[in-house]
């Protein structure tokens, strides 16, 4: 069996796991080898950002993951993509970059995961980030990822921003800045017209210095150990079993699906559930796991009255046009998600901060693109933030190749329905203001007749999906809490020399799509695990309504 040694073993070359071969590879000293069970990125469909519903549905880029029958859907199956190859699932991922609000980190700390706190990750993603607006107090302006701002040259983004401040919100220059709250742009992964995902801003970088090395196609099977440290991993490739050693320690940076899968195919995490397959229990940590979370949405869908939508460049001839100028130009719209406004509320009176997110998109389609409408028309993706439903990832069976079991127990809890209701409501209000009586046409979704709290309920356990946020599986927090994985310097508690770097050790879901605070994750690890000091605390203030208490907007 071939064996080799470095001084870190990172499993995943995704958000989390490229940020710490960069980071961890400053040293030239430290050798670091990367495990990645997908391959290349080099893809016109990854690297163009408006192709971004192609390489999702591409098993060649896709693990293509889906979760058990869902019994608060009806027993419907969603769609579970996590990113397989170099970049993880910021090669895949709508290329949206949204930080979440500062009390979602203070409600870490308050979690157990101390150092955590808004104050204390505000300076990680101001390293990590380079904002083509240039830099401040929030907002970085020398790290590897680079941010953007598309250019609003359709109307329809501005009439979304428009009509928030007509329905009553604030509009905000910056959700990623002092006030989340409000409607205003949305913020891309998008440099010089290409993706920026953590495979170009941090991985190709790392591995031009020459110490860190990626195997690609190399599916993790096992951690190995000696007594209760981890000293190495078994990987698989082409069917040949493989292993590679580490001096210091292993890092896990899988994602919220194959990092619990690794730790209880390795023998950590439920006693029972793992001897049933088996596998030889190392330690038992029931938390492993658990905790599962997600954001739903819907699509709430208008018809225009203009012929001014991305419809118009929906047909091949129109696609081959924005190609050809993608190549040549790296311009156009090529170069943009789509994704160019937004906005962020709160339901009701009593909520501090919001919990509905706002994509704003000038095209009435699906996601991954599967579904389009027959003629003009635009949307505003609409889902809760802070779903109180709970779901887990078990094992299938003791094999690294089969798929584990996915469970999110979506609208498992009675509030998350209370949430989708006035998600309906208040969206149906926003379109209605006087900013798009110049395009407003018919509801095309949920329709007008969707009214009555059953009706939306109805509606939203049939046409509800994933904003594909799962993360939290991991949770980090006190060593003494029996159901967490890793403690606040990231390390799965009770082992040596073994830690748990990406989504998964979330203590909650953010407030917004995750690879921003992911990226974050990466880079406050990559000093735990230098034993640097933390970065200086921000005392940057965040926004807060003055009447929350009282009113909702």
């Amino acid at each position: 069996m071939e064996t080799a040694e470095f001084d870190y073993v990172i499993v995943g070359a995704g958000s989390a796991g490229s940020v710490l071969a960069h980071r961890l590879g400053e040293d030239a000293a430290t050798r670091i080898c990367v495990l990645e069970a997908g391959g290349s990125d080099r893809s016109i469909y990854i690297q163009m950002p408006s192709a971004l519903s192609i390489p999702m549905n591409m098993a060649r880029y896709n693990w293509f993951y889906e979760s058990e029958p869902e019994p608060g859907l009806g027993g419907r199956r969603l769609h579970t993509p996590r990113g397989k190859g170099l970049g993880g699932s910021s090669s895949i991922n709508g290329l949206v970059y949204v930080r979440g609000n500062p009390f979602d980190f203070d409600r870490w700390a308050e979690e157990g995961a101390r150092g955590w706190a808004y104050r204390d990750v505000l300076p990680y993603f101001r390293r990590a980030e380079t904002r083509e607006e240039g830099g401040d107090s929030y907002r970085g302006g020398e790290g590897p990822l680079h941010t953007r701002y598309g250019g609003l040259r359709n109307p329809l983004y501005r009439a979304w921003i428009e009509a928030g401040k007509q329905a009553g919100y604030p509009e905000t220059a910056d959700i990623n800045g002092f006030q989340q709250e409000g409607f205003g742009r949305m913020d891309m992964t998008v440099h010089r017209g290409r993706r920026w995902s953590t495979a170009n801003a941090y991985l190709r970088p790392a591995m031009a210095r020459g110490n860190v090395a990626v195997k690609t196609g190399a599916l993790a099977s096992r951690i190995l150990f000696e007594g209760r440290r981890a000293v190495g991993v078994r990987y698989l490739v082409g069917g040949e079993e493989r292993e590679v050693r580490a001096r210091r320690e292993v890092v896990l940076s899988g994602g919220p699906i194959n990092s619990p899968q690794l730790l209880m195919l390795s023998g950590i995490g439920p006693a029972r559930e793992l001897a049933a397959l088996g596998i030889t229990v190392v330690r038992d940590v029931p938390g492993v796991g658990e905790n599962l979370q997600d954001h739903l949405e819907f699509y709430f869908q208008i018809e225009c009255r203009q012929k001014i939508t991305l419809y118009s460049a929906m047909n091949p001839f129109a696609k081959a046009l924005i190609g050809m100028r993608w190549l040549l130009l790296h311009d156009g719209l090529g170069a943009t998600n789509h994704f160019e406004s937004c906005g962020f509320i709160r339901s009701r009176a009593g909520v501090r901060y919001p919990d509905i997110q706002y994509h704003f998109l000038p095209l009435a389609v699906t996601y991954d693109g599967k579904s389009l409408a027959t003629g003009h028309g635009f949307q505003a993706h609409v889902g809760p933030m802070r779903s109180k439903s709970r779901g887990r990832v078990r094992l299938a069976s003791a094999d690294a190749r089969e798929k584990p079991r996915i469970r999110f127990n979506y609208l498992s809890h009675p509030d998350d329905l209370v949430e989708m209701r006035a998600c309906v409501r208040l969206t149906r209000e926003i379109f209605a203001q006087k900013a798009f009586d110049p395009y407003r046409g018919a509801e095309i979704q949920p329709g007008a007749g969707v009214q009555s709290d059953e009706a939306i309920d109805q509606f939203v356990r049939a046409k509800v999906e994933s904003a594909y946020h799962p993360s939290c599986s991991c949770r980090m927090g006190r060593a003494e809490d029996p159901m967490v994985v890793v403690d606040p310097e990231t390390r799965v508690v009770g082992i040596g020399g073994l830690r748990v770097v990406d989504s998964s050790i979330m203590p909650s879901i953010t407030t917004g799509n995750l690879n921003a605070p992911t990226i974050m994750i990466g880079e406050k690890a990559a000093d735990l695990l230098r034993g640097r000091a933390p970065l200086a605390p921000s005392n940057a203030p965040s926004y807060v309504a003055a009447d929350w208490e009282v009113r909702q907007r």
